[in-house]
C-alpha cells in the first residue's frame, strides 16, 4: 500500500518540447515539399524530397509518416501562415493590411490549386481539412475588413466573403498561366470599388 501511495504521488514526466534542430528540419521539409508539389505534383519521391530538404529519409518519416500526412501538413502550414499574417498585419494601416493579406490569399489559392488534387487522393477526401481551414480564413478576412470599415476606408455594406469569392472565381475560370497576376490586379479593383462614396 505504501509503495502504491509513493507511486501515485510521483508526478508524470512533462512532455518535452521538440528540439530547435528538429523544428528547423520540419520547416525545411514543409518548404521543400510545397515547392516540390508545386513543381511536380503529389507524386514526388519522398526519398528525393528528403534529399532536396537536406535531411535523411528517417528524419522525414519521423515528422511525416505517410505522404498523406505530409500533404496535409503542407496545406495546414499555408493556412496557418495566412491566419498568422492577418494577426501580424493588425499593426498596419487597415486598408494596407487588407490589401497585403488579399495578395497573400492569391498565393494561397495557387498552393491550394496545386495541392488539392493530391489531397483528394487521401482516403475520405480532404473535406474536414478544408472545413477547418475555411474557418481560419473567414476569421482572418472578417477581422481585416472590420478594421477597414471602422477606419472609414471601405463601406460597411461590404461582405468580406464576397472579396474572397471574387478572387477564387478568377482562379477557377482562369486557364492562362498568368491568372495570379490577373487576380492581384483584381485586388486593387475590388478595394477601389469598396471605398465609401464621396
Amino acid at each position: 500500500m505504501q509503495a502504491l501511495r509513493v507511486h501515485m504521488n510521483q508526478s508524470t514526466p512533462k512532455e518535452r518540447k521538440p528540439r530547435a534542430d528538429a523544428l528547423r528540419n520540419r520547416e525545411r521539409i514543409l518548404e521543400e515539399a510545397k515547392t516540390a508539389f508545386t513543381r511536380e505534383g503529389g507524386d514526388i519521391s519522398l526519398e528525393e524530397l528528403a534529399r532536396q530538404a537536406g535531411v535523411g529519409v528517417g528524419t522525414l518519416y519521423r515528422h511525416f509518416p505517410t505522404r498523406d500526412a505530409l500533404l496535409e501538413s503542407v496545406y495546414r502550414a499555408e493556412v496557418e501562415k495566412l491566419a498568422e499574417e492577418a494577426r501580424q498585419l493588425s499593426g498596419s494601416p487597415p486598408l494596407d493590411a487588407l490589401r497585403s493579406w488579399m495578395m497573400l490569399f492569391v498565393d494561397y489559392i495557387a498552393t491550394k490549386k496545386i495541392i488539392a488534387p493530391a489531397l483528394n487522393s487521401i482516403v475520405g477526401g480532404p473535406t474536414k481539412l478544408f472545413e477547418s481551414s475555411g474557418a481560419q480564413i473567414k476569421d482572418a478576412i472578417q477581422s481585416l475588413v472590420s478594421r477597414a470599415v471602422a477606419s472609414g476606408d471601405i463601406r460597411a455594406d461590404i461582405d468580406p466573403l464576397d472579396l474572397l469569392r471574387a478572387l477564387v472565381g478568377v482562379s477557377n475560370v482562369a486557364s492562362a498561366p498568368d491568372w495570379q497576376q490577373s487576380a492581384k490586379r483584381l485586388v486593387e479593383i475590388l478595394l477601389l470599388g469598396s471605398r465609401p462614396p464621396g
